[in-house]
């Protein structure tokens, strides 16, 4: 389990967002409520830190920070709704690792819920919601009339010592849950939901970041439910910080692209990635590990089993040609490495494809094992530019993964 990697402090000094002004009416904008407790709670500093207590209503909110040595508690029936004006959506810079924002050049806006160079922050309670109201943004991006990078639900950026749990997250505008150059970050017992034509919006992605676990969750989204990231092309080779140390078990859930997804921004390099017990149900990939030239890097050290898919476009897909590029300034003769990557217990029904392994001609993928995996389905496995091995995998596996006694 999680438990140990980060310690659970009790904190003796309680406040209620009410005390600051708060009115849960669904229609007051308690921007300055939000923003007051959470001054008090970094300026006066009491020992062990303090808890922010949200009682049942729905607060609607522009955008806020958190700050370090707090406790953010949503009890039941509490509903924290992002206002939907987006003209006046505080900018911020770009990641380094990203070079500009993820969608457009420039900035990008403000995650709704942000903290940024933070220590022991605990987001929970007894299952209440963080509601992005995220349709407007959504628009917004098929109409192609945003200025800058859709705002993120939560994002902890240069943080550590964060737990996040028994919340619903639904409707972000992007990104749902983005720990980015993080350190020891526990995420479990979370829902996160959105439309399935809701455009990006990943359930918890992983970037740049060590010690992370994520247990116990259900995520049904428009995109990849988990994806571990590190940096885009020549900004995440130059800034070079990988992803590292990231447990991920027990996740159920749906979505038009991955369950459990690497990449496809890995230029900093990503490895030791457990994945296991994950349930998945009308997927469009069940595993997908992915990258592209020009993104450098490497991806190792990654097992994955005892995942369960029930209907899904792809099984296991393994692909070298995935994903954009910031600008023409990437490298591409910086290929990336993929290497030892294990996926065993994988069983699938109504798999239209079972799989398909597609390494670059310059980088093959290498100490690619499979083993103990049923796919049932259509058609079969397609590779090129892979060596590795195979065992007890049905339907037959490509030829260049040789088949094993053991």
């Amino acid at each position: 389990t999680c438990s140990g990697i980060v310690p659970l402090r009790y904190r003796y000094d309680k406040i209620s967002i009410t005390d600051y002004g708060g009115v849960g009416d669904g229609r007051t904008v308690n921007t300055k409520a939000f923003r007051a407790a959470i001054y008090r709670i970094q300026h006066l500093k009491r020992r062990g830190g303090t808890l922010l207590y949200i009682p049942p209503g729905v607060y609607l909110t522009e955008s806020f920070n958190l700050t370090s040595h707090m406790t953010f508690y949503l009890a039941k029936g509490a509903v924290i709704r992002a206002v939907q004006d987006t003209w006046n959506w505080p900018l911020i810079d770009p990641l380094p690792s990203y070079g500009r924002g993820r969608e457009l050049p420039g900035g990008r806006y403000m995650s709704f819920i942000h903290g940024d160079g933070l220590r022991d922050v605990v987001i929970t309670g007894q299952n209440g919601t963080i509601d992005g109201q995220g349709e407007v943004w959504w628009n917004m991006w098929r109409s192609r009339t945003l200025k800058y990078t859709r705002p993120n639900l939560i994002e902890f950026k240069d943080s550590k010592e964060i737990i996040i749990s028994n919340v619903i997250f639904q409707n972000s505008p992007f990104w749902n849950i983005h720990p980015v150059y993080c350190s020891n970050v526990v995420i479990h017992h979370v829902t996160i939901l959105a439309p399935q034509d809701s455009p990006n919006t990943d359930g918890i992605d992983p970037d740049s970041s060590y010690n992370v676990c994520i247990e116990d969750s259900y995520i049904s989204t428009g995109d990849d439910l988990v994806a571990i990231k590190s940096g885009w092309d020549e900004y995440g080779i130059a800034y070079g910080r990988p992803s590292s140390n990231i447990t991920i078990r027990r996740i159920t859930g749906s979505s038009p692209f991955a369950g459990i997804a690497i990449g496809s921004e890995t230029s900093g390099g990503i490895k030791n990635i457990v994945a296991e017990h994950i349930t998945l149900s009308n997927m469009g990939v069940g595993v997908n590990i992915k990258t592209n030239i020009g993104r450098g890097g490497y991806i190792k050290n990654i097992k994955i089993s005892d995942v369960y898919i029930d209907t899904a476009k792809y099984g296991i897909k393994i692909a070298g040609d995935t994903g954009d590029h910031p600008d023409e300034n990437y490298n591409p003769n910086a290929l990336p490495i993929v290497k030892g990557i294990h996926i065993k217990n994988v069983w699938g029904v109504n798999v239209r494809n079972a799989g398909s392994i597609q390494g670059l001609k310059g980088s093959p993928f290498t100490g690619i094992c499979l083993s103990e995996i049923n796919l049932h389905g259509y058609k079969t496995w397609k590779c090129s530019d892979v060596i590795g091995t195979s065992l007890k995998v049905s339907p037959w596996p490509c030829s260049e993964l040789r088949t094993t006694g053991g």
